[in-house]
């Protein structure tokens, strides 16, 4: 029985799958079993999986929902710890799967570990400070009133078994899990020595749709009504002057309007789904 499984789910990730996959192969623990699960990718995606891993599934993609997903993907794991990473997240070394199991032996209120995300070589500028921002050494995220991402993780198999995934929720399923687990009274650590690649450049309509989508989520996960000053109009202000500074700061002077097209619409199509998700909820 090896002590780690790695759960990946693909759709189409021709471009990076097969990076991942093998860096993956290439860590110095390898006391693990590969579990994938591909959402019926149609350029290449996986063929090349099957390459590493025999035992790799396809689903219906109209059947994805990810906590549905997830907690299938669980049940065909023998691990003691699972480790979720995405298909396009690639370990930026041989250590990545080592460092991300190692603080399960610190404490045993432990129930995850999520890694270090850097932002690719093209990511857009505000790309790349949100990664920074959310990751690097921990401490701006260590002061939110909750962050967590499932893109490269590990939790213990007990808990994820105790306590899986919502079947239905269709975004932020790893903060509901997470937040979830935090009210419970566990702990959940950040890993910065876990490093792996990975980023998005979103198009305007992509900002739109995820954010919104995420602000759905967020009424669900935390019930937390905000007027359009406080859930809007505020935050908005102060990171688009963040936004700013930084982008003077890095000379890229040109790409303050975009910029703050691009602030503005994801705060407000976040609002937007969480006012959204309330006025539904209380027909």
């Amino acid at each position: 029985m090896p002590a780690v499984s790695i759960v990946i789910r693909s759709c189409n990730d021709i471009e990076y799958i097969d990076k991942t996959l093998d860096m993956i192969q290439k860590q110095c623990y390898q006391d693990f079993e590969l579990v994938n699960v591909d959402s019926g990718s149609t350029d290449g995606t996986f063929e090349i999986v099957k390459k590493y891993n025999p035992n790799a599934y396809q689903i219906n993609p109209k059947d994805y929902i990810p906590g549905k997903v997830l907690n299938a993907a669980v049940r065909k794991c023998s691990g003691e710890i699972i480790v979720f990473n995405n298909s396009d997240c690639i370990p930026q070394d041989t250590s990545w799967l080592e460092n991300l199991i190692s603080p399960f032996k610190d404490s045993t209120n432990t129930v995850a570990v999520y890694g270090n995300q850097i932002p690719r070589k093209d990511a857009d500028p505000l790309v790349v400070k949100d990664n920074t921002r959310a990751f690097g050494d921990g401490q701006i995220a260590s002061t939110w009133f909750h962050f967590f991402s499932l893109a490269t993780s590990a939790v213990r198999k007990s808990t994820i078994e105790q306590y899986p995934f919502d079947p239905d929720i269709q975004y932020s399923e790893d903060i509901e899990w997470s937040y979830r687990m935090k009210k419970q009274g566990f702990e959940i650590v950040y890993a910065a020595d876990a490093i792996v690649e990975h980023s998005h450049n979103y198009t305007l309509k992509e900002v739109k749709k995820r954010f919104y989508n995420e602000g759905l989520a967020e009424g669900k996960i935390y019930g937390l009504k905000k007027s359009f000053l406080i859930g809007f109009i505020l935050p908005c202000m102060k990171e688009t002057v963040r936004d700013t500074v930084y982008l003077l700061k890095k000379g890229k002077i040109l790409t303050i309007p975009n910029g703050i097209i691009y602030r503005v619409l994801q705060r407000y199509y976040a609002y937007k789904g969480r006012k959204d998700y309330f006025r539904n909820h209380e027909r």
